[in-house]
């Protein structure tokens, strides 16, 4: 399922053709996206392909085609806070984006069948901590996942302000599924193969619409010999952070919103450096020969082509040039992460400072 837009050079040009192609729609959904990196979530030897409106599968792995995930996103209606569920949570990345918007006081969870790929989500998701400027420019929900079959979910379970199923449901485990939502809450999940979004108006009401024609595979039951007990799915329970993690959210948050503001005072802004799109040219050499005394020597002699391709190349730097004068006085510097420079200066132990930048080593 996939190649509804063009393929991407890299995540933000993919995310450009998303946006252009009307399925990313709105600023915080496209922020989420441009923030992780759909090739982080590919082994090395895919990732080529990472920038396709394509799914991609290798053995248990999977992801969907980044059309899909956007259209999900953007039909989950999510704000800061709220409660989040993905069954068959898969690589991580999809939770990962939702942890972005509902912050640090929203609850994020996710069921995968496979035990591997939920070692491999949480290998991900420890690299996005680590490693991606991203993390220190949001406040960020952090998925925990569990290994399980999703139609095995104990009964007591609590419910969730927004569920997303990446697996095709049929029919008959279409009200199992409603009722792990709460009154005014969102389900998006495949059913008949079409993606639906289910509102629950009330204790036994519901809205659905139908949002896009999609081609998923099914959820796998779990086959059991006569007699033998469900392994039952026992949900993360949902805990309050506790006050020195409180603390630490507040203490980032400010120090952020200091250097937000430093940077508005003193009209300097990161800009990244403008990236234009390949011109695929063609490009010939055409061999003649000319006469030199008495010998015949090859020579290569540009064709009208060419000469056109490198006019054309001659333009794109002028506009580049002409770009950077309209600038005018905003003073350009280099990207910095900013909230850890803050970090790093505060007259703090540095066992502090190390919780405070989560153990972050860049």
């Amino acid at each position: 399922m996939g190649g509804a837009v063009s393929a991407g050079e890299d995540n933000d040009d993919l995310i450009d053709n998303l946006k252009e192609a009307q399925y990313i729609r709105t600023e915080k959904v496209e922020q989420a996206f441009r923030a992780i990196d759909r090739g982080d979530y590919y082994l090395d030897n895919f990732r080529d392909s990472a920038y396709k409106d394509l799914a991609w599968k290798h053995g248990n792995i999977h992801l969907s085609a980044p059309c899909i995930y956007s259209e999900v996103m953007e039909a989950l209606k999510l704000q800061p806070g709220l409660s989040f569920l993905n069954l068959g949570s898969g690589t991580g990345y999809l939770s990962t984006m939702v942890g972005l918007i509902i912050g640090p006081y929203g609850v994020n969870h996710g069921v995968e069948l496979h035990k591997d790929v939920v070692e491999y989500a949480r290998q991900k998701l420890d690299e996005f901590i680590k490693n991606s400027d991203s993390f220190d420019k949001f406040e960020f929900c952090e998925p925990v996942f569990v290994v399980g079959n999703c139609l095995e979910i104990s009964t007591d379970s609590h419910q969730y302000d927004r569920i997303y199923c990446g697996a095709g449901v049929q029919k008959d485990h279409e009200n199992y599924m409603k009722v792990l939502l709460k009154i005014g809450g969102i389900l998006v999940m495949p059913i008949e193969d079409q993606l639906t979004q289910i509102t629950r108006t009330g204790q036994s009401t519901w809205e659905s619409k139908n949002i896009l024609a999609v081609s998923f595979a099914p959820l796998v039951q779990q086959s059991r010999a006569e007699g033998e007990k469900p392994d039952t799915v026992q949900l993360p329970p949902v805990t309050v952070r506790s006050l020195q993690d409180l603390s630490r959210v507040y203490i980032r948050r400010t120090l952020r919103n200091l250097a937000s503001q430093d940077s508005q005072g003193k009209g300097t802004v990161q800009r990244i450096p403008h990236k234009r799109k390949r011109r695929r040219c063609r490009r010939r050499r055409i061999s003649t020969y000319v006469y030199v005394g008495n010998q015949l020597i090859p020579q290569m002699v540009e064709s009208e082509e060419e000469e056109h391709a490198e006019e054309e190349q001659k333009e794109a730097a002028v506009g580049e040039e002409e770009e950077e004068r309209d600038i005018g006085d905003i003073e350009i510097i280099k990207q910095v992460n900013e909230l850890r420079e803050q970090i790093l200066a505060l007259p703090l132990p540095e066992s502090l400072k190390a919780y405070l930048l989560y153990y972050r080593e860049k």
